[in-house]
């Protein structure tokens, strides 16, 4: 079959590799019909992240389950699934606690060993514990499979954002990052009931999304200047629940300086540059809490599912630029240049 591989940084190539099968009794494979590219996925693309010559890439599908272990209950062939962005058994207490990336037998797709989402089929391993099925029909809804498709990561992983900031009915909530996930994060907020939303972000045609999503006001100011934004349209006191979508020193220091006394920081960026930018003293002072980490996206799938199915929420605006396997390492170039969102892939 055909997959996407990082051989070095900005080295993204679509090659022959061997095809999935299953190997033990618990796996599954499943033909790809949707997956996407990643904000994380630039750091090993820009070489702030190792990876080995040749290893594989992507971590978020769906598709049609093609062949089950003998020890698989839940799945046949034929089956519509989604796959969240780490496998698990389903079994240990992680998995039974809902917390599902930190299950010890567990992995990342595209990790040493393993397929990547970004080609035309993975052998998934624990598919009882990792897959979640979905209405056969909506293979025939572009629209609704490329929603569904957000459960994978952005969808989940903006939801525990905002679970981990504590947004409630009629909170104030700040979203720091206008990418994917934090867009995300913008339509958990409203779907929690948030009264008022704040996006920060410089990019028009994000914060357009943004606005669609349930966004009431949009701060372009960077650092000191949208803190003092937030400030300004919070009547000098912040916001109860923050998102941070971002994961460098300067979007965590906003983070802080836009909290309300009181409130909660749920951070979800993928930490990366020279430090967190956290004061422990300012936190301690102002009684702000932190929380959030990798997403256990496998817990909220099942929460979110009817959500999308039905309507209430559409993450599918957050895909702007649709590719087969042979344009993905030009869809690679367009994210990292800021010229597309997040790109869909059609294998």
């Amino acid at each position: 079959m055909r997959a996407t591989v990082i051989h070095a940084p900005h080295d993204i190539r679509v090659e022959e590799v061997p095809d999935p099968s299953v190997r033990r009794p618990t796996d599954a494979v499943v033909r790809v019909l949707r997956a996407c590219v990643c904000g994380s996925d630039l750091w090993a693309y820009r070489g702030e992240s190792a990876r080995e010559p040749g290893q594989r890439i992507g971590h978020e599908f769906l598709g049609v389950v093609e062949e089950v272990g003998d020890a698989v209950a839940g799945f046949r062939t034929g089956d519509l699934v989604v796959a969240p962005f780490v496998w698990s058994d389903g079994t240990c207490e992680y998995c039974a606690e809902g917390l599902q990336t930190s299950c010890p037998r567990g992995g990342f797709w595209g990790s040493v060993g393993s397929d990547g989402g970004q080609g035309e089929a993975v052998r998934v391993p624990f598919a009882d514990g990792t897959l979640v099925k979905l209405p056969a029909a909506a293979v025939s809804d572009d629209r609704l499979l490329t929603a569904l498709l957000a459960l994978s990561d952005v969808l989940g992983t903006g939801h525990h954002a905002a679970v981990g900031a504590g947004v409630r009915p009629g909170a104030t909530v700040a979203v720091v990052g206008d990418g994917a996930v934090g867009l995300c994060g913008v339509l958990a907020a409203r779907r929690l009931g948030a009264e008022r939303i704040i996006a920060l972000g410089r990019h028009t045609a994000r914060t357009d999304i943004a606005r669609t999503f349930g966004a009431t006001d949009v701060v372009a100011g960077r650092g000191d200047a949208a803190v003092d934004a937030v400030r300004e349209l919070t009547g000098g006191q912040g916001a109860h629940a923050v998102i941070e979508a971002v994961g460098t020193e300067q979007s965590m220091r906003t983070a802080v300086g836009i909290t309300r006394d009181g409130g909660a920081i749920g951070y979800v960026g993928v930490p990366h540059g020279s430090g967190t930018g956290l004061d422990l003293g300012e936190m301690f002072d102002r009684n702000i809490a932190l929380r959030g980490g990798v997403a256990p996206v496998r817990a909220y799938i099942p929460e979110l599912l009817p959500d999308v199915l039905d309507g209430t929420v559409d993450p599918s605006p957050v895909f702007d630029l649709t590719v087969g396997l042979d344009g993905v390492p030009g869809g690679y170039k367009a994210m990292d240049g800021r010229t597309a969102l997040k790109v869909l892939i059609k294998p």
